[in-house]
């Protein structure tokens, strides 16, 4: 019901009493669900979280990484372990895994093929057996070079992955995945698909 405080040129009242000015906030409960409306940033205060489901493709939504100084060596002509892993837990089976291994190692002997993959679990991303991320020749020993891999993994899980670097060489001679005990950095990164 309407009511007119001053006849033909009062002022008018909603039912129930004053109104609210348009685009206010309005209820009775401490949580409030906002339509249409925007905060300006210096008015947020506190620890915010954003739900992961909201950020745009393309965002990272965590990081591990782990390094190692330790000497690795290998002669064998199969692909070993270098017991070298990150582990992650991707919060959704959609998410990419970018990885990244930097850092040096070595081939001591002449004449040597030098080879770097990684797995996810038992799998050789690098393709197969005889398939790797990373290829080494050695006419004249030794020869010092650095780790560059870089990999999009598709692992479509939740569950947390393991993925481990493991190397071999083309015969019997000697190759070291680290060089001099430089740090070597091995990086996983959960990527929003």
């Amino acid at each position: 019901m309407t009511t007119i405080v001053d006849g033909t040129t009062g002022v008018t009242f909603p039912a129930g009493g004053v109104g609210n000015p348009a685009g206010a906030v309005v209820g009775l409960t401490d949580t409030q669900t906002l339509t249409n409306k925007s905060i300006v940033a210096s008015q947020l205060t506190g620890t915010q979280t954003i739900p992961r489901g909201t950020l745009p493709t393309g965002s990272v939504l965590q990081v591990v990484q782990a390094s190692t100084t330790a000497t690795i060596s290998n002669t064998s002509t199969s692909f070993v372990t270098t017991g070298f892993s990150v582990t992650i837990t991707p919060s959704s089976s959609s998410s990419k895994i970018l990885l990244s291994l930097n850092g040096g190692g070595a081939q001591l002997s002449a004449n040597q093929d030098f080879y770097i993959t990684i797995y996810r679990g038992a799998t050789n991303l690098g393709g197969g057996t005889g398939t790797c991320f990373e290829f080494w020749h050695c006419d004249t020993a030794p020869l010092y070079a650095t780790h560059s891999v870089k990999y999009l993994d598709s692992p479509a899980t939740t569950s947390a992955t393991i993925y481990t670097v493991y190397f071999k060489n083309s015969n019997s001679g000697t190759t070291y995945f680290t060089n001099n005990n430089a740090n070597i950095y091995f990086t996983a990164m959960e990527v929003s698909a």
